[in-house]
């Protein structure tokens, strides 16, 4: 009988530590992870949440789907990077200390766009950037390099800075019938019988391999 992979070791690839799953690895309470969503890093991959994840005072979250491939440098800027644009200076003072702090009201109000969401099966290249507030869709490719200033649809690839949409990957149609399998829900002992199917087949075959058929 097929055997699942496991999701909830660091590394699934032992012989390659550059490789982890970011489920087990991540501690914020502002970061939610699907399963076997990876990052790749050759320097230290374990330090995603403080190298990859950048800006995180809170409140709003990242969430990051299942089976999303995230390749080396991928990084969410968050809405604290955010500066005041309205006074001649943008510096935030208030941060620094002294009797400076005194004026921390002068960062309250902030422009936040929320939660940054990216969907389920996921393809980030190498050192593509999401800005904050951002939704990206399931089964979307992030091109590499990539600054991504707005929403991606599902199955859409995106490329550029700003990145723009370069084509999706199905018609409207077809996409509607992927987001109906939604094969990342599936049991994992299923998703394991048909994963030939899930990387090779065509949307029928995803159909007909669907829990009960379709």
């Amino acid at each position: 009988m097929p055997v699942p992979a496991d999701p909830t070791v660091l590394h699934p690839m032992p012989e390659q530590p550059r490789v982890v799953l970011l489920k087990p690895l991540v501690t914020s309470p502002l970061i939610e992870v699907g399963e076997f969503s990876y990052y790749d890093d050759p320097d230290d991959a374990t330090a995603f949440e403080t190298r990859n994840v950048l800006y995180h005072y809170g409140p709003e979250k990242l969430v990051i789907g299942k089976f999303c491939a995230l390749g080396t440098g991928v990084r969410f800027i968050m809405n604290g990077a955010n500066h005041r644009m309205d006074g001649p200076s943008t510096f935030p003072f208030p941060t620094m200390g002294g009797s400076w702090a005194d004026h921390f009201d002068l960062l309250t109000g902030l422009p936040n766009r929320g939660d940054t969401v990216v969907g389920n099966d996921v393809w980030f290249g190498h050192g593509a950037t999401v800005m904050p507030g951002v939704r990206i869709g399931h089964g979307a490719i992030i091109g590499t390099g990539a600054v991504v200033t707005g929403d991606v649809p599902d199955y859409g690839i995106v490329g550029g800075n700003p990145a723009r949409l370069l084509r999706t990957r199905y018609t409207a149609r077809d996409v509607a019938r992927l987001l109906a399998v939604a094969w990342w829900d599936w049991p994992l002992e299923h998703i394991t019988e048909h994963v030939r199917t899930i990387m090779s087949g065509g949307i029928a075959d995803l159909e007909a391999a669907a829990p009960g058929g379709r």
